[in-house]
């Protein structure tokens, strides 16, 4: 969904600085919005499971005398499978990804952000963070984090005109669900999401002060349904899920 992120800032005459482990991705994006807008583009190749390339970036920033008004957390990928088979390297560096990158890359951008009172974060979890997901454990777990995380830092911000945000889709049409490590692969079914229309949805919700931003009305109720059930029920509704779409 990160091209989409892209796009969007792309259309708005915004210049970008594109970040991703993929250079080749990152220099087909960049060739191609340049071709169709007059904007500057700094791409970045960076292993974001590593949380020292975050102070890597924000000094590229700085050093180039980059301003940088939005922040899009938005990398990420999902493991599959019993958490007491799976790959522990491939989980520790997704809690890397999805929680102390995010971190690092807000805790270094917010600040300047607040002493120019101008700027937009906008942090992508999932609406798997509110609930428990047995057979992705640590992915669930991460994006639940994402949402406390991100509604923390808005309210102790509340008074500036620095929006901070959270976008929490269901199974968006991405390169998400090749990205699922597995014995086999994980079918998690699409929920009919357009990435662009998720994409531009967090945006324009960002942009009206919304804090979580739940993209349809499907994905409002089943965050929602938690609330309102025993805990071990959401647990077995979800494994059976799981069970069933890894086929």
């Amino acid at each position: 969904m990160g091209k989409e992120f892209a796009k969007l800032y792309a259309e708005e005459g915004l210049s970008l600085i594109l970040v991703d482990i993929n250079e080749k991705m990152l220099r087909e994006t960049a060739e191609n919005l340049q071709s169709l807008h007059d904007i500057h583009i700094e791409i970045l190749v960076k292993d974001l499971s590593l949380v020292h390339s975050s102070q890597e970036i924000y000094d590229f920033t700085i050093s180039h005398n980059l301003n940088v008004y939005g922040l899009i957390n938005n990398a990420g990928f999902g493991v599959f499978g019993n958490f007491s088979e799976t790959d522990l390297t491939a989980e520790l560096n997704m809690a890397g990804v999805h929680v102390l990158t995010p971190i690092a890359l807000t805790k270094l951008f917010l600040k300047d952000m607040l002493q120019k009172n101008e700027g937009e974060i906008l942090n992508v979890s999932s609406l798997a963070g509110f609930q428990p997901g047995p057979l992705m454990s640590i992915y669930y777990s991460t994006k639940a984090f994402l949402i406390s995380f991100t509604e923390a830092i808005a309210r102790e911000n509340k008074g500036s005109k620095v929006r901070i945000s959270v976008l929490c889709p269901g199974v968006v049409n991405t390169n998400f669900r090749k990205n699922v490590s597995a014995n086999k692969e994980a079918k998690i079914k699409s929920m009919n999401s357009d990435p662009r229309q998720v994409a531009q949805y967090g945006i324009q919700k960002m942009r009206k002060g919304k804090i979580v931003c739940l993209p349809s009305a499907s994905c409002k109720f089943l965050a929602f349904l938690p609330r309102i059930m025993p805990r071990s029920t959401a647990r077995d509704i979800v494994y059976s899920i799981q069970v069933k779409n890894r086929g």
